[in-house]
Parts: C-alpha cells; structure tokens; sequence
C-alpha cells in the first residue's frame, strides 16, 4: 500500500522543508539540461579529492591543548563526471526533481496512521547507508541540535558565531533557504561555495541514484528533497572535517529527518507555538511532546520559559526518555564583566534565544574540557530535581570574551533586519506564526516610530505581506492592524514575471492560479478587517483598470493562458493592492525612490496613479516585509544583488 499523492492544495511552502521541490516531469527538467542528458551523465563516475572550505581562524593560537581534531576515515565517493556544462545550476535542478516536500508530510502521516511512526527515522538510515556514511560518524561531528517552534534558527546562529569566536571550524545546517539553496549549509558562518556545492551534490546524489531498488519505494528510492539536503550536509561536514556542526531541526523533531542523530552533545528547544498543526497536532501540549522528541539518554537539555502545559509535557518527555533538562536563566542574570551586553539581532524577543544559545555552547565547551568551563557533575537521579513539572533553573555564569563577541556580531539575514535605502526603509522579518509575528510588530513599532521622530516630513508606512500552507493569515493580519499601514499590499512569493530566472529560485509545488488565490484570499482577509472597500489592482500589461479581464502568460508554472477577472473598479480608493509577484510590488511601494533597485524583467510596471503622490512625497517610506520567509528570500533577492553571488 502506498500513500495517496499530494493534491495541489497540499503542496505549499512550509518552513524547514523544501518551498522549491517540483512535480515537473524528467522530460521538463531535460528541456533545460543539454542533450546529454541527465541521466546518461549520473551514469559516469570518477573519483573525487575531498575540498577544504577553509580552517577556523586562528585556531591553534585560542583553542590550544584542549581540542583534538577527529578525522572522518572514509573511502573516496564515486561521484559524476562533471561534464563542461554541468554546474551548480545543473545539480539544484536535479535536486528539484526530488520528490516535494508536500509528498513528504503525507507520506508521515500516512505512516503515523498505520502505526509506523519511526519510518522517517529508518528510512534516513538506510539513506545514509547509500550515501556511503554511518550513522556512528556522525558522532564525529559534536553536534548542538536545536528545534522550537519560532527563535530556533536564531539561537542556532548565536551558538555558531560564538563557537566561532573560540576559534572553532564550525558547520551550521539550517531551513529554509532565503535566495540560494547553499545558504543551508554554511561552514565557518558562510554558505559553502558553489563549487563545493557542485561536487558534493554529485558524489551523494550519485551513489543514491546507483543504489535504487525498484522494489522499495521508500528507502530504496531517492529521498525527497529536504532528507537529501540533511544527508548532503552530513556529508559535507565530515569531509571537510568541522569541529562541531549546529544543526536546526526541519519540522517537530521526534520524527525529522535530523533526528536520526543518536548522540549530540547538546540539545535545545526555542519558545513553541502553534504551527504545522496537521503533522504536529493543533495544541501546544502535542507540538511540545514532537519538539521533545529530539531528547537523547544521557544528554543534556535547556530549553526557555514555556506556558505551563507545553513544559509539563516536555519534563515528562525528559524523565521518559532519560535526558536532564534545565531552564535558562534570564539573560540580565549573566554577568558580562562590565562590558555592555548587546545583541545582533534586534528585538525583545532575542533575549531567550540569547540565553538559550550562551547555555548551549558552555554545555559544549565543558563537554570538551575548556578551560573557560571545567565539567560540572550532574546528579545521577535528575529526575528528582523536576519540581512541579517544571525544570530546574541552569545555572549562571560570567560571559568570557568569546561569547560577548559572538552575540553582538551574530548576523542572521531575514529576521529583523533593517536594509536603508535613502528615503526607503526596509523593515525585513520573516515571521510566519502567532507569536512570532506579535514579536515583528512589537519590534516594527519601536523601530519604525524611532525613525519617524527623526523625520522631518511625512511618513508613509507600507505591508508587503504573503503567507503559505495552513497558515491562517486573517489571525496574523489581525495581529498586524495596530501598526496603522497607510498602504497594505500582498503578492505571491514569485520573484519576477520573467521566464529566466535561476533554478534556485524556482517553485513548481504549486501552479500560478493557487498562488495567486492565496493573495486574494489574503487581500480580502485585510479588507474584511479593516473594512476597506476591495478593489483590485491587476494591472500586469501597464494599462488602465479598464477591461474586464487580464492575461498573463506564465510558461514556467502554467502552460495555459491565466483569466484574472477584475473585481469591483469603480474609483480606486482602497489602500489595499495586490500584485502578481515580488519585484512589481516593490516598484509600486517605492515609486522609483531606491535606485537599487532594478525595474521588472518582463512587463515593466507602469505606476498606477492610486497612492503615488503619498508615496513619492513622503519623506520616508517605510515597508515592513513578513509573513514568510519565501517572500523576505525574494525581496533580499532583488534588494541585495551580492547575495546570489
């Protein structure tokens, strides 16, 4: 018996997991690859040398006698001829070929229904048996495994970069990716080049590809395209041979791919929330008990101040499996030496994941006997120190150098940033929950109405907002009511509405009319909420609102023509827009004011006269992006050209 396929509705954009993977047919991908063709390609091996991605910055000098390097004793993989043409483009369009992520989910739910709820977990081991590693050297790499539900992908990144700072060679596996799929794997803090990419990609998707069985459509096929990115970056990490890699959980825990680490060094759970309800549960008691999954025997846990319910569950998930789980101080009650505690990531909320990360990396340096942190004996029977279901407080420490350093340097692309561009401000903030967007706008208002006291003019205040999957977007845009947009504008997460952009880029989950439903769907949501009159703005050819109906054409995603019918038109009045992708959206939002910003590929917008005057004589226009973090991916992608070098 296998699973149904995915509808087209399933197939949405969901954090942790692929938001690029396609259902497109070999012969559609071939049209794109040279007459070689692909699979004829995979079939030619060769031998090749392991790269270095560069060392950890002054190792030997901080680090000293207290640190080893382990070695990762491997044979050398087979790996496909790398043909002129075959290049980083090449393997992210195979790697878009994989099975999609929507797949995946209803492949776990399916198995969860019928009892096999370890599947993922099996499955991945014998993926990584093909792949030509074991599951004991991943131990090598000295891992710090992180989940939650919002603030893990950041406490990741403040654990790296003070790592880092000790002079360590760190790996960092994280999701999703914002403009180039290589972003998720980063070693010393940056993405691994395109080449190192090119020639991992081939040995690990080569020996995958030799070792199929028809028989077995589970593990003896290709895994889909999140489990190939987890086993790739495994692979890269014991080649290149890091000190310790932080790697950021997928979606739950219990049953994600990266649980099949048997023995981190270090876990930790981020501030839960209500999100993936249809493969977590739909209540924080049951998403705690998920999250809770990534507790291993023996190894210690921290995790930071939950609601009462979700802590419950996470103490009992401890003393089941046999973990000693603490709570994290505040992070007013570290001592820093009379030094200034700041952080690089803006935002109250920051704090937890702060703490968090700083208890996580003295856990990992006493495990390895620095002599900044001498090992603590912890209680055999921990089990006692839980009172009222609740974990015992971890205790305080004076913050060295290192860790000072390491939070006020931490960067972390699409989490409340602030890009300025002369007169336009871009407040970026992929928040996609409830309490994650309660947190963008705490953040948006304090920031924003800083800089609007420093004008001297108006202020025009502007949502470019998306959202995918289950999400409900009418709970998060009530949320966002109080920041008093003077404008409110949504759009697919497509970049352009030309026809040549990069693989890495591309989304063929779901077809051009769904996309485009959700922003209406959202759009309307606004209007219900802020009672607005919904007319629409359409205008992809740069003419007036004046025809009934307008088409597009969309090869890439659809082979036919797209009717998008015109609502209500009569005057256009309405603050609310909407528009068929990023870079258009953007050109109307800005009027022309960033001049870094480069016009539409394809169909150039011209500005429609609603809102243009407010917008070209303000003296700052400021544009919060949220919602999702494929739509901040899409904006950084136009607004930051060096990130798709």
């Amino acid at each position: 018996m296998t699973p149904p396929p995915p509808s087209d509705s399933d197939c949405q954009e969901v954090r942790g997991e692929s938001w690029q993977c396609s259902h497109v047919c070999v012969a559609a991908m071939m049209a794109r690859l040279p007459r070689a063709g692909l699979v004829s390609w995979l079939t030619v091996n060769r031998s090749l040398r392991s790269g270095a991605e560069g060392r950890g910055a002054g190792r030997g000098a901080k680090a000293g006698a207290w640190w080893w390097r382990r070695s990762y004793n491997s044979a050398p993989t087979k790996a496909a001829l790398r043909l002129p043409r075959m290049e980083y483009q090449d393997a992210i369009m195979a790697l878009n070929t994989l099975q999609t992520n929507a797949s995946t989910l209803e492949q776990i739910r399916w198995e969860q229904q019928l009892g096999r709820k370890n599947g993922t977990l099996e499955a991945m081991n014998s993926f990584m048996h093909r792949a030509g590693m074991k599951i004991e050297e991943l131990d090598q790499l000295a891992i710090i495994h992180v989940t939650g539900t919002k603030g893990k992908g950041s406490t990741c990144a403040f654990c790296e970069k003070i790592l880092r700072e000790y002079g360590l060679k760190t790996g960092f596996y994280s999701s999703p990716h914002l403009v180039q799929v290589r972003e998720r794997i980063r070693i010393n803090g940056k993405p691994i080049s395109r080449e190192l990419f090119t020639k991992y990609f081939w040995q690990v998707y080569n020996r995958l590809d030799e070792t199929k069985v028809s028989w077995d459509t589970d593990a003896g096929a290709m895994p889909a395209y999140f489990r190939f990115l987890t086993i790739l970056a495994f692979h890269v990490f014991l080649h290149e041979k890091v000190d310790l890699a932080v790697v950021e959980v997928g979606i739950g825990g219990a049953y994600d791919c990266t649980n099949i680490i048997r023995h981190p060094v270090v876990c930790g759970i981020s501030t839960l929330g209500i999100d993936h309800v249809s493969i977590l549960g739909d209540t924080m008691e049951k998403i705690a008990w998920q999250k809770g999954g990534i507790f291993k025997p023996g190894v210690a846990a921290f995790t930071v101040s939950q609601p009462s319910g979700p802590m419950s569950v996470l103490v009992e998930r401890a003393k089941e499996i046999g973990c000693f789980l603490q709570l994290c101080p505040e992070l007013e009650d570290f001592q820093s030496e009379g030094e200034r505690l700041s952080l690089g990531l803006a935002g109250e909320h920051q704090k937890s994941n702060a703490s968090l990360a700083l208890q996580l990396c003295r856990t990992w340096l006493q495990h390895h006997n620095h002599p900044d942190f001498p090992p603590l004996q912890q209680p055999l029977d921990f089990a006692e120190r839980y009172e009222m279901q609740r974990p015992p407080i971890s205790s305080r420490f004076c913050l060295t150098t290192p860790m000072i350093n390491g939070l006020r340097d931490t960067k972390w692309l699409g989490r409340s940033q602030i890009l300025k561009r002369g007169p336009v401000t871009y407040y970026i903030d992929g928040a996609h929950t409830i309490g994650s967007i309660k947190a963008c706008v705490k953040w948006f208002r304090e920031h924003s109405l800083k800089e609007a006291r420093a004008v001297g003019g108006p202020v025009v205040q502007v949502l470019l907002f998306n959202t995918t999957g289950e999400r409900d977007a009418a709970a998060l845009l009530k949320l966002l009511m109080p920041c008093q947009f003077d404008f409110a504008v949504f759009c697919p997460n497509l970049l352009d509405m030309a026809q040549n952009l990069n693989a890495d880029q591309k989304n063929y989950t779901v077809s051009l009319e769904n996309m485009l439903s959700r922003c209406l769907d959202n759009h309307h949501a606004w209007c219900k909420l802020t009672e607005v009159k919904r007319d629409n703005l359409w205008n992809l050819t740069g003419s007036t609102l004046e025809g009934p109906t307008t088409c597009v054409k969309r090869d890439d995603l659809d082979e036919e023509m797209l009717l998008l019918h015109d609502l209500e038109c009569e005057q256009i009045t309405t603050r609310a827009l909407v528009f068929p992708c990023i870079n258009n959206s953007l050109q109307w939002i800005t009027q022309g004011r960033d001049p870094d910003l480069q016009p539409s590929l394809a169909n150039p917008l011209k500005m429609h006269p609603a809102g243009a005057a407010a917008l070209k004589e303000a003296s700052t226009i400021q544009i919060l992006i949220t919602g999702s973090l494929h739509l901040v991916g899409g904006c950084l992608k136009l607004l930051d050209q060096s990130l798709s070098q």
